[in-house]
């Protein structure tokens, strides 16, 4: 059993606590500011460079025209972009990483992703919806496939991570075929417009995109802090939970729904980008050095992930973008690798 070390914050009718890590408040800050500097770094520089003096004055309104196209209409969503998506993701596969008790649960590898992008591939290519359409149907496709996945993962009314991951490796499997099959059957324009979708891509949003995305992982946020103390309750075990008084199954759902939701958001903002979800929560966890999820530190890792990739994606290819799920994928499948490889010896060992 893990001891939970750190200090407590009380309010005065000792109704409310909060318990804080100075290391973990450390890796935080750090973190949150490499998510400024990169974010300043991408607003400055580009095939049209803006001093940072000049990103201030346009960020107040007194940019020239131009300066206020490139840095307010394109770089600035873009890089908010990629901190609430890298931010939902974090958070997203600390949930189900904390649910399972494996590393690898996350929603790209339990399958929850591929759900959310067969049902946006389906809206392109049968239904030809727009961004809003799109967008719904990728938040509805992966919900579904959370309910789906979580049914057929109880047993006996009771849900196991290895279920879980084993059970959602397969049906993502199955919707992953489904929407290859979608993409053979449409039109080529339809075709190539979702198959730019599902690389997973920042370079088309706007404000148009940030703005939901922001007001859904701001509801969102909450309920995956709140839901990280009864993760820690749900490590201790079911009866040992319950004797602290956590409705078990009751948490589990709620946690379910709250990860898949995170997930859900940024695919449908951006689509389906890889392995920053996997690989957030077991960056952070060594850094910390702390017990239970670790859902903030995970979120700000995703944000700090994310914009990285996302800028270094701009400039791998000096005549033109690299869409940043195609980055995230690859240095995801070897950490992938090599996180295979690590639980390989250990379990030798």
């Amino acid at each position: 059993m893990s001891v939970v070390s750190g200090r407590v914050l009380r309010s005065r009718a000792d109704r409310y606590s909060v318990r804080w890590h100075p290391r973990t408040l450390a890796v935080c800050g750090v973190l949150l500011a490499i998510v400024v500097a990169v974010g300043a770094l991408s607003l400055t520089t580009g095939t049209y460079p803006v001093g940072p003096d000049r990103v201030w004055a346009t960020l107040l309104g007194h940019g020239t025209r131009i300066e206020h196209f490139i840095v307010v209409q394109l770089r600035l969503p873009r890089v908010l972009t990629a901190i609430l998506a890298g931010w939902a993701l974090g958070m997203s596969g600390a949930v189900f990483q904390g649910l399972s008790r494996n590393p690898l649960g996350s929603p790209d590898i339990i399958g929850f992703t591929a759900g959310a992008a067969c049902s946006a591939v389906l809206e392109i290519v049968l239904l030809r919806g727009g961004p809003t359409e799109i967008a719904v149907a990728a938040v509805g496709g992966g919900l579904v496939t959370a309910v789906v996945v979580t049914l057929l993962s109880a047993k006996h009314r009771r849900l196991t991570g290895y279920r879980l991951i084993l059970i959602g490796i397969g049906i993502g499997a199955m919707l992953q075929s489904v929407t290859t099959y979608l993409l053979t059957k449409a039109t080529l324009p339809d075709a190539q417009s979702a198959a730019v979708w599902l690389i997973g891509s920042l370079n088309a949003v706007g404000w148009g995109t940030v703005t939901p995305l922001a007001v859904s992982v701001a509801l969102l946020t909450p309920l995956a802090i709140l839901g990280g103390r009864a993760l820690g309750w749900l490590a201790l075990g079911d009866e040992t939970a319950k004797g602290l008084g956590l409705p078990v199954q009751r948490s589990r759902y709620l946690l379910i729904f709250t990860g898949t939701a995170l997930a859900a958001v940024t695919v449908a903002a951006a689509g389906p980008i890889t392995f920053v979800a996997l690989a957030a929560p077991q960056l952070c966890r060594p850094l910390t050095r702390g017990s239970g999820a670790q859902i903030v530190p995970a979120g700000a890792m995703g944000a700090a992930l994310l914009l990285a990739a996302d800028f270094a994606a701009q400039r791998v290819i000096p005549s033109g973008q690299l869409p940043v799920g195609v980055l995230t994928g690859a240095l995801g499948g070897l950490y992938l690798c090599w996180l295979l490889a690590r639980e390989w010896r250990s379990g030798r060992s």
